[in-house]
């Protein structure tokens, strides 16, 4: 199913505040917000500029499976560096479609410089299960002749 909505669309449903951390933060403060905030990564912003993005899997790769503590990491120490970004313009199709190719659940959305905003996977699947219920009901209307002329 081709979906032309721009990713734009599906910001426009998230709440517009994001939360991010700095690269001096430790690991313990981002994984603490992580789970405040109730989301699986945090973009990683210095000076008002995107620099990475640490997640849960950086922390169980990164700290947990090697024995370090999480009091004692800097976030800078495990944050996948240059993430993977869309564009404002991209549509949905393009984000899942680059989220699956470069095997990431979290993607920041760029306006130039600027992040405008954030999306993971379970946003996306979200937003082409309530495109595709919509069809689904649209259909139903016009089979049972109530769908306007």
């Amino acid at each position: 199913m081709k979906i032309p909505m721009p990713i734009s669309a599906v910001l426009t449903q998230k709440s517009s505040e994001v939360a991010s951390i700095r690269s001096d933060a430790t690991v313990f403060e981002a994984i603490t917000l992580m789970a405040e905030k109730n989301v699986g990564a945090l973009p990683v912003i210095e000076n008002d500029r995107l620099i990475g993005i640490i997640s849960e899997r950086d922390y169980t790769r990164k700290v947990a499976i090697k024995g370090k503590s999480s009091k004692q990491t800097w976030v800078r120490e495990i944050m996948s560096q240059q993430p993977t970004v869309a564009t404002s313009a991209y549509t949905v199709e393009e984000c899942m479609r680059l989220m699956t190719e470069k095997h990431v659940r979290h993607l920041p959305v760029m306006d130039g410089e600027k992040m405008v905003g954030i999306v993971s996977i379970g946003d996306l699947v979200k937003w082409i299960i309530s495109v595709q219920a919509e069809t689904i009901e649209q259909l139903k209307k016009y089979i049972n002749g109530s769908y306007p002329a």
